[in-house]
């Protein structure tokens, strides 16, 4: 059985699967307090996760603004910074084709 600690309101707060100060070994009697807390967990979880790609987009946006700047070279970011951007753009440029609004010409690699 997995350790708990209780806040002042008697609320399940903090689990560990070995004992901590201020946690007690639960007991059966806390099994439907435990899976509403782990279910809360998953929750807040998901909902975090949920912001992952969004986020990506606009750190992808941020080095390209700061490369077009010239405030930093693309090849200043360490090599596996640039590989896994490259393979973002390649993935991108091949599900979006029609976003492709400039021409090879004015392209330019870092």
């Amino acid at each position: 059985m997995p350790y708990i600690k209780r806040n002042e309101l008697g609320q399940v707060c903090a689990v560990s699967l070995t004992p901590q100060e201020g946690h007690i070994q639960s007991t059966r009697e806390d099994a439907p307090e435990l899976e509403l807390f782990l279910e809360q967990l998953e929750d807040d979880q998901q909902r975090i996760s949920g912001t992952d790609m969004p986020l990506v987009r606009v750190l992808e946006d941020l080095i390209d603004l700061l490369i077009d700047r010239e405030l930093i070279r693309f090849t200043d970011l360490p090599d596996a910074a640039q590989n896994k951007l490259l393979k973002r753009r390649h993935l991108r440029a091949a599900l979006n084709p029609g976003l492709d609004l400039l021409d090879d010409s004015e392209k330019s690699i870092y």
